[in-house]
Formats: structure tokens, sequence, C-alpha cells
């Protein structure tokens, strides 16, 4: 018989979060923060193409599950999404 290798996993602190599960809850983590994300930073977390993240964006987070999803452009000319709480009128 092998006897155990000896390694001891490694045990997390009570202050760290817990990943994501899905995609989709990482996008929509990265689209929380002050600053949003990128359409590269979300091809990064998801490995999906531009198109497949802005199909994402628009259909489901949009339309399905009816969040405020708003883009603007940076001083860098490069394009950053964010969720916004949505404001009654």
């Amino acid at each position: 018989m092998s006897k155990p290798n000896g390694n001891k996993t490694k045990k997390t602190s009570k202050r760290a979060k817990p990943q994501p599960a899905t995609k989709s809850e990482k996008i929509i983590q990265l689209l929380k923060r002050r600053s949003g994300a990128t359409i590269a930073e979300l091809q990064k977390a998801t490995g999906w193409q531009a198109h497949s993240v802005r199909g994402f964006l628009s259909g489901t987070l949009k339309k399905r599950m009816e969040l405020n999803v708003i883009s603007e452009k940076a001083e860098d000319g490069e394009r950053q999404y964010r969720i916004v709480e949505k404001v009654d009128a």
C-alpha cells in the first residue's frame, strides 16, 4: 500500500469571498464594479468572443434580467460597461 503524500489542503480565510460559480455571475460581478468592465475584460473572464459578450449584455442582462447596463467611452477611447441602479422618474 502506498502512503499519502502528506500534502495538506489549503484552508481558506473566513474573509475570502467565494468565487462566482457561473460565467453569468462573473460578468455581473465585473459590471458591478465602480469602473465597470471592457469587452476585453469580459472576454478574458468568460473565454467568449466579443460578439457573444455583447449579445449576453443585450439579450440576457438587459432584456431577460432587466438590469440597467450602461456603456460609456473612457478617456482612452475604450468603451466601459457597468450595471447601475435604475432611477425611478
